[in-house]
C-alpha cells in the first residue's frame, strides 16, 4: 500500500514538472484533485515520513488481531461480514463500521498470506412486491461441528417478508414434519404480527402432494391449516430463482453468515443464538439491494399484514380421531351418551362436523378444520346420559358488556375508544376477552402513550389489541432528549386533552417507519 502511494507521488510530480495542470494530472493518474493537491504540497522527505507513519499507525481492530487470525487460519473461507458478526457476538461493546472490518480483514489476509476461497452463485433480479403481500418460505440444512469435534446435521425453516426482507427462522436436529412446519408458521406469524396475502414455497412434500398444470394438491393436514387461515399458496417450479430468489438468498445468508464454522452446543442454545443473530445482523444490517435496514422497513410493513388467530395443533393426530355431527342443541353423541359443546357451536363450525378423540379417560372434541379444542369431557361408562359442562350454557354477554364499558373508561377520548373497542369486538368475536386483557395490560404498562397509540391505530385501521401494545411500546422507548422529533409532541398533545386524532397519518407513519432518524 505504501509503495503504491509513493509510486503515485512520483507520477504526480513528474507530470507537474512536465507542465500538466492539476485537472490533467487528476485524469491521467486516476486520483481526485484533493490527493493531487496534497501530494504536490509535500516534498520527498515529508512524503516518506507520512507513509511510514501510516504503516506503523495503530488500527482500531489491532486488539482483536489474534482472535481474527485464529478464525481465518481455521476457516480461510470466512467472509468479512461473518467475522464482523462474530466480533459483535463476542464483544457486544465493540463499535466498528463494516468498511473498517473489510479493510482490516484484507490487511490481515495480505500480511499473513491467507487467501479466501470463493464460491459464486448467480441470481436474477426479482421485481419488488407490495407491503404485506408476500412471504417466501424455504428449508435448509447444514453440518456443524460439536465441541467434541463430532459432526451433526441440522435443519432449519426460514421465512422472509418479500418487501422489507425481514426474516424469521427455526432450527431442529431432525428433519421437519408437516406438524413442525405448521408450528413454525404459527411462530413466524406471531413474530411478524400477522400474515400476508400469499405464501411462496418450493415443491416440498411437507406441504404439497403435486402440482399438475396449475392444479395444486396440498397434503391433507397442511390444506386444513391453509384453509383455516385463508392465505394463498404459490408453489414454485424446480430451479425457479426468479420467483423465490429472496428466500434462496436468505437460506444462503443463514448458512454463510450464521452457521458456517460455528460450533454447535445444543439445540436450545443454537436457536437462541440464531435469534440474536437475526436481531444483531440478519434483520439489522443494511440490505444490499434495498439499501435499507429490514427491521426499520418492517415497522411500516407490519401495518399491512392481515391479523391471524393462533391455530393450535396439539399432539392429537386427526388419523386417530372420528367424525361426529354437532346437534342443534349443541351436543354430540358418542357411545350412547350426549356431550355438550359451547353454546353457539352449532352455528360456528361450518359443516357442523367435529373430530372426537379419546385421550385416556377423556373425550376431546376438536374443530375439524383448525384443530382447535372445542370441549373436553370425562368419558361416561353409562348410557343415555347428558354430560354437560356448566360453562357451555352460560350467557357471557352481560359480563363482556361490563368489561367493554370498563375498557372504554380507561381512555380519555370516549368516542375514539368506542370505535376502537367495537372494531376489536367485531373482528375477534371468539377472542374478545383475550383482546380486552391485552389492551388493559398495555394501558397499565404504557399509560402515557395510551391516547397517542389509540390515535395511530385508528388512523391506520389497526383493529387489534396486539397492535395497540406494539405501538405503545415503540412510543415508550423514545424518551425526551433521545427521540426523533415528533414522538414527544404526540405524547404531550395526548396528555393535554387536545384531539390527537386530527394529526396527519403520514406523520405517524414516518415516525414509526424510522424516516425521522435517517
Amino acid at each position: 500500500m505504501n509503495e503504491k502511494k509513493m509510486s503515485i507521488y512520483h507520477e504526480i510530480h513528474r507530470l507537474h514538472r512536465l507542465g500538466f495542470n492539476k485537472s490533467q494530472i487528476e485524469r491521467k493518474v486516476g486520483v481526485n484533485r484533493d490527493t493531487v493537491r496534497k501530494y504536490l504540497a509535500k516534498d520527498f522527505k515529508e512524503m516518506s515520513e507520512w507513509t511510514y507513519t501510516l504503516q506503523n499507525r495503530a488500527k482500531k481492530l489491532d486488539p482483536y488481531a489474534d482472535i481474527i487470525l485464529e478464525w481465518l487460519k481455521e476457516h480461510s473461507d470466512l467472509s468479512a461480514a461473518q467475522i464482523e458478526d462474530w466480533l459483535l457476538e463476542e464483544y457486544p461493546e465493540l463499535q466498528v463500521g463494516s468498511s473498517t472490518v473489510r479493510s482490516y480483514i484484507k490487511y490481515l489476509r495480505d500480511q499473513y498470506a491467507i487467501p479466501k476461497r470463493k464460491k459464486i452463485r448467480q441470481y436474477e433480479a426479482i421485481p419488488e412486491v407490495e407491503m404485506g403481500a408476500q412471504i417466501q418460505v424455504d428449508w435448509g440444512q447444514t453440518k456443524q461441528k460439536t465441541r467434541s469435534k463430532e459432526e451433526i446435521k441440522l435443519y432449519f425453516i426460514s421465512f422472509v417478508l418479500s418487501h422489507s426482507r425481514y426474516k424469521y427462522l427455526e432450527w431442529l436436529d431432525r428433519p421437519f414434519t408437516t406438524q413442525d412446519t405448521i408450528r413454525s408458521h404459527e411462530n413466524a406469524f406471531r413474530n411478524f404480527g400477522g400474515m400476508p396475502e400469499e405464501m411462496v414455497y418450493d415443491q416440498d412434500n411437507l406441504i404439497a402432494v403435486s402440482e399438475n398444470a396449475g392444479d395444486l394438491l396440498l397434503t391433507q393436514v397442511f390444506q386444513a391449516y391453509q384453509q383455516a387461515l385463508g392465505f394463498d399458496v404459490y408453489l414454485c417450479r424446480g430451479s425457479d430463482p426468479e420467483t423465490k430468489g429472496k428466500i434462496e438468498r436468505v437460506v444462503g445468508y443463514v448458512k454463510a453468515n450464521f452457521a458456517k464454522n460455528r460450533v454447535y452446543d445444543g439445540l436450545d442454545d443454537w436457536n437462541e443464538k440464531s435469534r440474536s443473530w437475526l436481531e444483531r445482523t440478519g434483520n439489522h444490517k443494511v440490505h444490499g439491494t434495498t439499501k435499507k435496514r429490514p427491521d426499520s422497513v418492517f415497522l411500516l410493513e407490519k401495518a399491512h399484514l392481515k391479523p391471524v388467530s393462533s391455530i393450535k395443533h396439539k399432539d392429537i393426530s386427526f388419523r386417530n380421531s372420528i367424525t361426529a355431527t354437532v346437534n342443534k342443541d349443541n351436543t354430540i353423541r358418542f357411545r350412547g351418551n350426549r356431550y355438550s359443546v359451547p353454546l353457539g357451536t352449532y352455528k360456528t363450525v361450518g359443516s357442523n362436523q367435529v373430530y372426537l378423540h379419546e385421550k385416556g379417560q377423556e373425550l376431546v372434541i376438536l374443530h375439524k378444520i383448525t384443530g382447535d379444542e372445542i370441549a373436553r369431557h370425562t368419558l361416561s361408562l353409562e348410557k343415555g346420559k347428558l354430560i354437560k359442562n356448566r360453562n357451555h350454557g352460560r350467557d357471557r354477554e352481560k359480563t363482556l358488556q361490563k368489561y367493554r364499558t370498563a375498557m372504554i373508561d380507561l381512555f380519555e377520548q370516549e368516542e375514539a375508544a368506542i370505535l376502537f373497542i367495537d372494531k376489536i369486538t367485531e373482528k375477534y368475536k371468539r377472542y374478545v376477552r383475550d383482546q380486552f386483557m391485552v389492551l388493559e395490560k398495555s394501558i397499565q404498562t404504557y399509560p402515557q402513550e395510551r391516547d397517542a397509540a389509540l390515535a395511530y391505530c385508528i388512523e391506520n385501521e389497526l383493529w387489534s389489541a396486539n397492535d395497540f401494545r406494539d405501538v405503545a411500546a415503540y412510543l415508550n422507548q423514545h424518551k425526551p432528549g433521545d427521540i426523533p422529533r415528533g414522538i414527544e409532541s404526540i405524547s404531550s398533545t395526548a396528555s393535554s386533552g387536545i384531539q390527537v386524532s386530527t394529526r396527519s397519518i403520514s406523520e405517524y407513519v414516518k415516525i414509526l417507519g424510522g424516516e425521522v432518524n435517517e
